[in-house]
Parts: C-alpha cells; sequence; structure tokens
C-alpha cells in the first residue's frame, strides 16, 4: 500500500512547472506541468485568462487554451512541434465545435498533428468551462523510435 507524505517533494529528474504568465495552479493542488528527463506531461489547459477568467464562448475558450498550452509548453522547455499526444474534453460536443476545434489546432501546430483524443464531456472543473486540452510532449527527438 502507498502512503504519502504531507510533502513528498519530487524524486530526482522530476520538475514541476508553473509559468507566472498562467493562473496560479496551487490552490486547485496541481501544477500546469511536469518534466520527466526528456518527456514534457502538460496539465488540461482551459480557456482562463491568467486572472482565471473565461470568455463565455468556445471559440474564445479554445483559442485561450492553446494560447495557455503554448505558454506552459514553453515554460517547460518545449515547443508545439514536440507534442506528441492531446487529449481534449468538449463541453456539449457537436459538428460545429469540431470545426473550431480543428481550425484552432491546425493554428497552432501546422502540419504537425499530433495523436489526438477527444472526449464529450457534460461538464469540465469550472462552471462555464467549455474546452480542455492536455499534451505529452518529448524534449529529445534524438530518443525516439521513427
Amino acid at each position: 500500500m502507498l502512503t504519502f507524505t504531507a510533502n513528498p517533494g519530487l524524486a530526482e529528474g522530476i520538475r514541476s512547472v508553473n509559468p507566472p504568465a498562467l493562473y496560479d495552479p496551487a490552490p486547485n493542488g496541481y501544477s500546469h506541468a511536469m518534466v520527466a528527463d526528456d518527456l514534457v506531461m502538460i496539465a488540461g489547459q482551459g480557456g482562463e485568462n491568467s486572472q482565471g477568467d473565461l470568455a463565455p464562448d468556445f471559440e474564445s475558450q479554445v483559442a485561450q487554451a492553446y494560447r495557455n498550452l503554448a505558454i506552459a509548453l514553453e515554460a517547460a522547455g518545449a515547443r508545439a512541434n514536440q507534442v506528441v499526444k492531446l487529449t481534449t474534453y468538449v463541453v456539449d460536443h457537436d459538428q460545429a465545435k469540431l470545426a473550431v476545434l480543428t481550425r484552432q489546432l491546425k493554428a497552432v501546430f501546422g502540419t504537425h498533428l499530433p495523436t489526438q483524443a477527444l472526449v464529450p464531456v457534460p461538464r469540465l472543473a469550472l462552471d462555464g468551462m467549455l474546452f480542455e486540452v492536455d499534451a505529452i510532449a518529448v524534449l529529445d527527438f534524438g530518443n525516439v523510435q521513427r
């Protein structure tokens, strides 16, 4: 059985990343990104601005979430072309939202389209939150089998 101390610290080779341009996630119990060796795991990024405010519409939230993702990636030492996996969560998903998502995705990633799962959900963590994306990136592509 695993037990945890109140403040176990991070294992050697792992660091948390919380860029000041994003809202402070500590009160909600998580970090924006974790880096372990050559892997970067980015927590779900929603459409909140740096003050934690949400725009009321889906497209604005998607665009802000991808800006937040870019900030978290950069702070962890990665770029969009190093992302290998995305998981997106969409409240009340429909085809119109898929078109918005695809347009925003291509604006960020261009021709580099990472693997992706889209998960329709009834709601997300915050009232009014319509979209969330998390990511996995690889810092050193030299170690990836081609």
